[in-house]
């Protein structure tokens, strides 16, 4: 790939809704090589397995950005059933680590980003109107032989049982499809918030729960799971075993949550753990795919393993 121009980033100097407003306003005009050989996504054809995750696709401009430097694999960011306001800044803090494994005591931030960073944005979300409509304008632009994939999360309500936010990830996902997405991504893993929808792949039962519901509301359309950071085959096994008759595919790894200090040692975002994202985390991320990947064979079941953490170069997908 050619360019002579530097790719439009996320400024994480500015605010969320910035951001959001200030997505690039043409696609870039890439020699994009064609990546040899048929490939299919969750069963559906696609030019590559090249894909890029949730986090910097906050609307359909910033998808067609990416799809136009060459990602074949396009996932919006997490959509809700009502708006939802980001978390005040900072939402991304650059840190000075180059491995973590989810053991470390803390992570320093660093006062330059070194290719890995904190996140703290609390799954923010236009309203389904805005959404729905930007989803089903997004397929539209997009070519053939490009996939969207949406990511939906449930708003967990004060008294609320887990049907009741299982059916709201339902409500989330059959808008999804009914906008045009491809795939289905609902985001069972969420560091920065506290309630149990950020934490549903540590919780197999509910989980399982919560995929039934999305699979009744979304029929045959593809399904995928994004998880965070599992070490144990118990867990792998039990999560896949309560979700594994609903989903097509596992997504991983929604980064290594760990309290986050900065320079000086003090804590940052009221002591509460971040997901660090980034090459930092490219060691752990294929140390748990390696691991599902040996669980599903194990256990002869037809799931996907999709691997999303810490990759930063082509190398890194070989």
């Amino acid at each position: 790939m050619k360019s002579s121009q530097s790719p439009q980033r996320y400024d994480r100097n500015q605010t969320y809704r910035w951001n959001y407003d200030h997505a690039p306003e043409s696609t870039p005009h890439e020699d994009v090589p064609r990546v040899a050989g048929e490939w299919t996504f969750c069963g559906l054809p696609v030019d590559s397995p090249l894909g890029i995750p949730a986090g910097p696709l906050l609307n359909g401009r910033w998808v067609l950005y990416y799809a136009a430097l060459g990602f074949d694999v396009l996932t919006y960011k997490t959509v809700r059933s009502s708006a939802r306001e980001c978390y005040p800044l900072p939402n991304l803090v650059p840190v000075g680590i180059d491995e973590i494994h989810g053991n470390e005591r803390s992570v320093a931030m660093s006062d330059e980003m070194k290719g890995s960073w904190a996140v703290s944005f609390g799954m923010p979300s236009t309203s389904p109107d805005v959404w729905r409509r930007d989803i089903e304008w997004t397929r539209k632009q997009l070519p053939s032989g490009k996939l969207l994939s949406v990511s939906v999360v449930g708003t967990i309500q004060p008294d609320w049982s887990i049907e009741q936010l299982a059916d709201d990830y339902a409500h989330c996902a059959k808008w999804a499809v009914e906008s045009g997405a491809d795939c289905i991504e609902t985001n069972f893993s969420c560091p920065n918030v506290s309630t149990c929808d950020g934490q549903l792949f540590q919780q197999p039962q509910s989980a399982a729960i919560v995929a039934d519901r999305v699979r009744a509301a979304i029929g045959s359309t593809p399904y995928i799971i994004k998880i965070g950071h599992v070490v144990t085959e118990k867990e792998a096994r039990e999560l896949l075993r309560s979700t594994g008759p609903f989903i097509n595919a596992v997504a991983m790894t929604n980064s290594v949550a760990v309290p986050v200090t900065d320079t000086t040692g003090n804590p940052m975002f009221d002591g509460q753990v971040r997901g660090i994202c980034g090459q930092a985390t490219f060691a752990a991320s294929l140390s748990q795919v390696e691991l599902f990947q040996r669980v599903v064979a194990s256990m002869e079941k037809e799931i996907s393993i999709i691997g999303v953490g810490g990759a930063s170069s082509a190398d890194d997908v070989r």
